[in-house]
């Protein structure tokens, strides 16, 4: 966890420092950054990571159960944007992708074996693939093809941009497909490399985000915590987990890393997204700083009482 919590506070200083000192120039590698992880290194190491992926028949009821709870959170986070908040389009967009999409994979994964140990990282792993992955394929990106501003037009158009602006999706479906002899051990274990690449340069473009969105002299980590920003997080954080916890009193006993996994941060693939249809850069990368920095702190917290004990 510390070497996790180092990374992003490291990625997120030089992106900070880097707008501050070059202004439109970093701005332009931050948006160049995002376009590399969304059309090069999320599609490389989604193909080859679920290319050798053995998927059995049983689910799991806490699969099933999670997908309902973040559906009806994602539906909470709708009524909130429109009813509430009063957001516009790419507002709301934003805020139901930052409440849906979570950082499952390097927060999540390194999260529940510091917490339960290793012989509970298969549970979350089929969490992050059978839960977070779909959500974000789906529904994240479909949710950016129907609010964002860069698929402006009829439901054709905005199914077109879904399809044109979701290379992720494709890659999935093909390392679904994909015998494994497609997949040799050198390129999976090269993709496994190349996740931890998407911490650093995403949280770069957070802070290049959180630079050019701040006036002189004001910036704050985390920055301002807006009503939007403060509903993105409480969705995140708390409504998501609870739901899924309620859910499942009544009928399972719901394995402890799903609850751990459901109250992750927002991912930094919800910028990726905001930037490729257009909708609200600033919540989404405010939503990504609160939460980070709020799970980390209690990351860190676990580790230190667990390094006493």
């Amino acid at each position: 966890m510390i070497t996790i919590a180092a990374t992003v506070a490291v990625s997120l200083a030089v992106g900070i420092a880097a707008e501050r000192r070059f202004g439109t120039g970093a701005q332009r590698v931050a948006r160049l950054l995002l376009d590399a992880m969304l059309y090069v290194i999320a599609p490389f190491v989604t193909f080859f990571s679920l290319a050798r992926l053995q998927i059995g028949a049983d689910v799991g009821g806490g699969i099933a159960l999670a997908l309902v709870a973040l559906t009806l959170t994602g539906v909470a986070a709708h009524r909130v944007a429109r009813h509430v908040l009063g957001l516009s389009r790419p507002g709301t967009g934003a805020l139901m992708v930052a409440t849906l999409n979570a950082n499952t994979g390097f927060l999540g994964l390194p999260l529940v074996v510091a917490v339960f140990g290793r012989s509970r990282l298969g549970e979350a792993v089929a969490f992050d693939v059978l839960v977070s992955a779909p959500v974000l394929l789906l529904g994240c990106f479909g949710i950016g093809a129907a609010f964002g501003t860069a698929a402006a037009g009829g439901i054709a158009d905005r199914v077109r941009a879904f399809a044109l602006r979701n290379p992720v999706l494709l890659a999935a479906a093909a390392g679904l497909l994909a015998p494994d002899s497609l997949a040799p051990d050198s390129l999976v274990h090269a993709a496994r490399i190349m996740v931890m690449a998407l911490a650093p340069l995403g949280f770069f473009a957070v802070g290049v985000t959180l630079a050019a969105e701040a006036e002189v002299g004001t910036l704050r980590v985390p920055p301002r915590l807006t009503r939007p920003v403060a509903a993105a997080t409480v969705l995140r954080l708390v409504l998501a987990p609870a739901l899924l916890a309620a859910l499942a009193l009544p009928l399972i006993s719901l394995p402890a890393p799903y609850l751990v996994l459901a109250a992750m941060p927002s991912g930094i693939n919800g910028l990726v997204i905001a930037h490729a249809f257009g909708l609200d850069l600033r919540l989404c990368a405010g939503a990504i700083a609160w939460t980070t920095s709020i799970v980390l702190a209690v990351g860190l917290g676990i580790a230190a009482v667990q390094a006493v004990a």
